[in-house]
């Protein structure tokens, strides 16, 4: 089975930013849709961003005028600018095909001083 890997997470200060990366093992059929979610302790895993086959983006109200999520050959990314503590979280891939969700393992994000 195909699996996604994250990457790019880490320990930024508060209006800092970070890219978060996400790539797969294999070639995966037809995609849908490329989201970005993440999850804190205790919450539910809630959607960021997503990006369509044809490159439609959207973003959940928490990411907008912050995030911009993109594609390329190689992978799908999250860039992430003026950072809060509220985004701390681990962030996930997810690949939604016309058959499955895939998901990676997460990439933790912490924003702190």
């Amino acid at each position: 089975q195909v699996q996604l890997v994250e990457s790019g997470g880490g320990l930024v200060q508060p209006g800092g930013s970070l890219r978060l990366s996400c790539a797969a093992s294999g070639i995966i059929l037809r995609i849908k849709t490329v989201n970005w979610y993440r999850q804190t302790p205790g919450k539910e895993r809630e959607l960021v961003a997503t990006i369509t086959t044809g490159g439609v983006t959207n973003y959940a109200d928490p990411a907008k005028g912050r995030f911009t999520i993109s594609r390329d050959n190689v992978g799908v990314y999250l860039q992430m600018a003026s950072l809060k503590p509220e985004d701390t979280a681990v962030y996930y891939c997810n690949v939604r095909t016309a058959y499955e969700d895939l998901w990676g393992q997460g990439t933790q994000v912490t924003v702190s001083s």
